[in-house]
């Protein structure tokens, strides 16, 4: 059996070769190096000009001593604003209700003449039929005064009594505003008078009372009774006059 020994070749040092050192590469041409440098300094530059920036803009905010102030103002004048929006939908409001106020208020009051002049007219109208149921007695007084000639001592005291009635008689209707109306010798007025007969005469002018027939009275203004007169006409004209006058010559 062969020995292992025997078998093996030893190394010889003249044998060993020692392993080549790396080869380095080639460097970069120098166009290819300048580019990115050039591309590095700009990217660079825009970084710290942006950063320069925010941070100059940073310290104007933190800096500005008025920031507060003004923001308090800007506030401020948007409330301003917004008040005077305000001011103005009141104000036109106020002027809508004002001007419905007027009128209802000049409608009331219109409603409120009106109501008391129809409340004073259907006192007056009552006080007018009152009245005028009363006038046919004054008148009955009137005549009775006129027409009556006391015989008598006993006659005459009851004249006298009765005189005394008449007189309290006119006092009341005075007081209640009954005056008697003057119509002779006036010019007829169909609202105040009732012509009951028209009389040719040459005495009163035509359409002249010429007497009063029964009287008239008033309340107020109002007609409480009208007059009832007889109204001047024209004289007759004497027809024959001429023809004898022309027979003559």
């Amino acid at each position: 059996m062969q020995n292992i020994e025997d078998t093996v070749t030893p190394i010889q040092p003249e044998d060993v070769t020692p392993p080549k050192a790396d080869v380095p590469l080639d460097p970069p041409s120098s166009g290819f190096e300048e580019l990115q440098l050039d591309d590095a300094t700009a990217t660079a530059d825009d970084v710290t000009a942006t950063a320069e920036a925010s941070a100059a803009s940073f310290g104007d905010l933190e800096l500005d001593p008025n920031a507060e102030e003004k923001a308090a103002l800007v506030a401020a004048q948007a409330q301003v604003l917004s008040l005077q929006e305000q001011v103005k939908s009141l104000t036109s409001q106020l002027e809508q209700r004002t001007e419905q106020y007027v009128r209802i208020a000049a409608d009331f009051e219109n409603f409120r003449n009106r109501t008391q002049k129809e409340k004073d007219d259907l006192r007056e109208q009552a006080k007018c039929t009152a009245l005028g149921e009363v006038l046919p007695v004054l008148d009955n007084f009137e005549r009775a005064k006129d027409h009556l000639v006391p015989q008598g001592e006993e006659a005459l005291q009851i004249h006298k009594s009765y005189q005394g009635l008449y007189k309290q008689f006119v006092e009341s209707l005075k007081r209640a505003g009954v005056a008697p109306m003057r119509a002779e010798g006036k010019p007829f007025d169909p609202m105040l008078h009732d012509a009951m007969l028209r009389e040719p005469t040459a005495e009163y002018e035509e359409g002249i009372v010429m007497a009063e027939l029964q009287r008239g009275y008033m309340l107020g203004d109002r007609v409480l009774r009208h007059a009832m007169v007889k109204v001047a006409a024209p004289p007759e004209v004497d027809e024959e006059e001429p023809q004898g006058a022309q027979d003559s010559e």
